[in-house]
């Protein structure tokens, strides 16, 4: 009685690892990234004390697991490298962050101020890419121009709550 009961318990468990295991494997579908702000061609204020607003919605067919948002220089248009010498009073700016997602299936309106472009920034073009990855490592990726200014941005009415 006792080997009848312990080797179901044993199959059981090979049977549940092994469809857990094989959710994962089968999950080829990468996440949903619908970013909402910044918009393309945004234009950011250098120093603003209030941060950027960054807006989202994140989903997955199965399980998300995290988002990092980047932000660089695209001073040349393409390889991030800058024609000339840059100001010696003002610095490229760059900001790279990740976020936890794990345990969701959908992630609406992620919504934070905790893109802060210092006074010293070099105005000009950036990139802002956002990349989210789920459990099973499937990736997507949202870009975006946008630009650095030291005058209130086009869009500023957007960066308000």
């Amino acid at each position: 009685m006792k080997t009848i009961g312990l080797t179901s318990t044993v199959l059981f468990s090979f049977c549940w690892l092994l469809t857990a295991c094989s959710d994962n494997e089968g999950d080829t579908t990468p996440p949903r990234i619908d970013l909402i702000a910044p918009v393309e061609g945004a234009v950011l204020t250098i120093g603003d004390p209030h941060g950027v607003l960054f807006e989202a919605d994140f989903s997955n067919d199965v399980m998300l697991g995290s988002y990092k948002i980047e932000i660089h220089a695209n001073f040349d248009g393409h390889d991030h490298s800058r024609s000339g010498e840059p100001d010696a009073e003002t610095v490229d700016f760059y900001f790279q962050r990740s976020y936890d997602l794990s345990g969701l299936r959908h992630k609406e309106n992620e919504h934070h101020h905790d893109i802060v472009i210092p006074e010293n920034a070099t105005p000009g073009n950036y990139h802002l890419m956002v990349w989210c990855t789920d459990q099973a490592g499937n990736e997507s990726s949202v870009a975006r121009n946008i630009r650095l200014s030291l005058e209130e941005g086009e869009d500023h009415e957007h960066q308000e709550d």
